[in-house]
């Protein structure tokens, strides 16, 4: 190569470089903090939890679907202290996530690493064998596989899938995952987790320590936000101000990337609605309910921050047999029950099975009577699509919507209920075909990916009367 031939190279690169440095610039600081946070928060939890290639992880699932700007993000990653920093052009941003045993990753926004790391515990053994009512200890899934084509068609399945599974009458009967990924994965549910954090609402209301009308959680009689109840923070029907946006800094970019205590910093919003009057869908809301839960557990406040922290573990994750999961804490020690839970694709469809169980599993009740029925009942002002414990009734809409249900056009059954996730994670259920179907995998909003056709496809290919097969005696 020619001395010229390098000289105009090395001034592209410059001039790249340069006009790279001035749009960031030009972008408000606290975007690009908010860029910076959710990268190191993403490889943070992928590489800690997850065991996966750092790089990849930035490539694939920060870089691929993200700002361009995205594509000079520079992190490093300190195995030893168990942190992650990213800055774009290792200028901008200072992004920081740090990873505690037994609540994942953190967002660090003010650089106190050693409270962050205050939040955590450790989790108790999962015994193999003693809970797994889906496929005990021993049992030879693979050999009990049904062939189903829905499971091979990728425009069935998805841009982006990465695992999904199919469970009827209590069996797993079909499972794809895609290169790289494994039935041991964990995977982000996004706001899945939101149904996760109603279902341990539900366990304490069992307990006795809550109850749906309860109300009193801002404790200042003359503050408006006194009267807002249980269950219209379950059905998102509080009318507290929140901006569920996610193209710049709004109220949930803003909490889950730049603020330490992000239940303190929802509870801060006005009441802009009569409580119940309005629906308005809000991770915020699921935070609080996550601190709701906690402080209930907690008793009083007698329990320990690790005994706290633990509750999901040891009250859900434990019976359900879900020894992959995690559910992550922000840096002061909030649960964040909206959108931060990790499980392998098989622990997803346990807690599937769980809901269609009716909260039963293994014979014992975990949820009241009827929580999962309630759970379900539309919630008020959502239009039918919302129920009142945190999950949809109808299924991803497609592009151009009119509002009606979008499940009506593949001839979904009308008990069909949902957790959905952003990047294209859902869970659908249907209890009168007893069927469970699980899809993972990074599928942005824009390319209008509906899960419909998947779940239709596979109800087709069930064979009338299919029975679970025997399995094998525990030793």
């Amino acid at each position: 190569m020619s001395k010229k031939i390098l000289q105009r190279s090395a001034i592209a690169a410059l001039l790249l470089v340069g006009g790279a440095t001035s749009a960031l610039a030009w972008q408000a600081p606290e975007l690009l903090r908010v860029g910076a946070n959710y990268s190191a928060k993403m490889v943070c939890s992928n590489v800690f939890i997850a065991g996966r290639d750092a790089q990849a992880v930035l490539a694939d699932d920060v870089q691929a679907p993200g700002h361009p700007l995205l594509k000079f993000l520079r992190i490093k990653v300190d195995k030893e202290q168990q942190t992650v920093h990213a800055n774009l052009l290792g200028l901008f941003g200072n992004g920081l996530a740090v990873y505690r045993p037994g609540t994942g990753c953190a967002v660090v926004p003010d650089g106190d690493v050693a409270q962050a790391r205050r939040y955590q515990f450790a989790p108790a053994e999962i015994k193999p064998g003693a809970v797994d009512a889906l496929w005990p200890e021993g049992y030879e899934q693979e050999m009990f596989l049904q062939p189903i084509p829905a499971l091979q068609q990728r425009e069935l399945t998805g841009p982006g899938a990465r695992a999904v599974l199919v469970i009827h009458r209590g069996a797993l009967v079909g499972q794809y995952y895609a290169e790289g990924y494994h039935q041991h994965t964990p995977l982000l549910g996004w706001s899945m987790t939101k149904t996760v954090t109603a279902a341990l609402i539900g366990m304490l209301i069992k307990d006795g320590k809550l109850s749906l009308d309860q109300s009193g959680f801002w404790p200042d009689p003359a503050d408006p936000r006194h009267k807002i109840t249980l269950a219209q923070l379950m059905s998102m029907s509080s009318g507290l101000e929140y901006n569920e946006g996610y193209g710049d800094v709004s109220d949930v970019t803003r909490m889950l990337y730049l603020e330490p205590d992000m239940a303190s910093y929802t509870a801060s919003k006005p009441l802009v609605h009569a409580p119940g009057s309005h629906w308005n869908y809000s991770s915020g809301t699921t935070v609080l309910l996550s601190r709701i839960l906690q402080r209930a557990a907690a008793g009083a406040g007698k329990a320990t921050d690790a005994k706290i922290l633990a509750y999901a573990h040891d009250r859900l994750f434990s019976p359900l047999g879900m020894r992959s999961a995690v559910m992550e804490a922000d840096a002061r020690g909030n649960l964040v029950g909206s959108s931060y839970m990790y499980a392998s694709a098989q622990d997803w469809a346990r807690f599937g099975q769980f809901l269609l169980q009716d909260g039963v599993w293994n014979g014992q009740r975990l949820l009241p009577e009827g929580f999962v029925q309630k759970m379900q009942q539309v919630a008020p002002a959502s239009g039918g699509q919302y129920g009142q414990g945190q999950l949809w009734r109808w299924g991803p809409s497609a592009a151009g919507s009119n509002g009606g249900n979008p499940d009506a056009p593949f001839g979904l059954p009308a008990d069909t209920y949902w957790m959905e996730g952003h990047d294209g994670q859902s869970i659908a259920i249907i209890p009168s075909q007893q069927l469970v179907v699980v899809r993972l995998g990074l599928t942005p909003a824009s390319l209008h990916y509906q899960p419909q056709a998947l779940v239709a496809a596979i109800l087709k290919s069930l064979p009338v009367g299919s029975m679970r097969p025997a399995a094998p005696k525990q030793p």
